[in-house]
């Protein structure tokens, strides 16, 4: 059973910084995809960037240059760097994890294939 743990979320002027990170445990795979979506009231939930088990990443069109994705598996820890936020930025982002192959950019847009998400952390961005 795969579990994940988000934080790092808060409040943040346009223009500023905040790193997410999400603590995983429980999986065994060798090749998995693991990626953050977010999703704002009233909106489907959206793919924001994903990386596989061979470290390649993806990332959806709007945060492209800003927002960064990363993991440490010594600590079995995911990060999303998020600079330059935005407004739009607002909104619950999960963790999630996927066991398979596909690649980052094939389960950036198939949130629907994660087996395991965290429960969430809120990312408000104000004007």
């Amino acid at each position: 059973q795969v579990q994940l743990v988000e934080s790092g979320g808060g409040s943040e002027q346009a223009g500023g910084s905040l790193r997410l990170s999400c603590a995983a445990s429980g999986y065994t795979y060798s090749t998995y995809c693991m990626g953050w979506f977010r999703q704002a009231p009233g909106k489907e939930r959206e793919g924001v960037a994903t990386i596989d088990s061979d470290g390649y990443t993806s990332y959806a069109d709007s945060v492209k240059g800003r927002f960064t994705i990363s993991k440490d598996n010594p600590k079995n820890t995911l990060y999303l760097q998020m600079n330059s936020l935005k407004p739009e930025d607002t909104a619950m982002y999960y963790c999630a994890y996927v066991r398979g192959h596909g690649g980052s950019s094939y389960f950036l847009v198939r949130p629907g294939d994660f087996a395991s998400w965290g429960q969430g952390t809120q990312v408000t961005v104000s004007s």
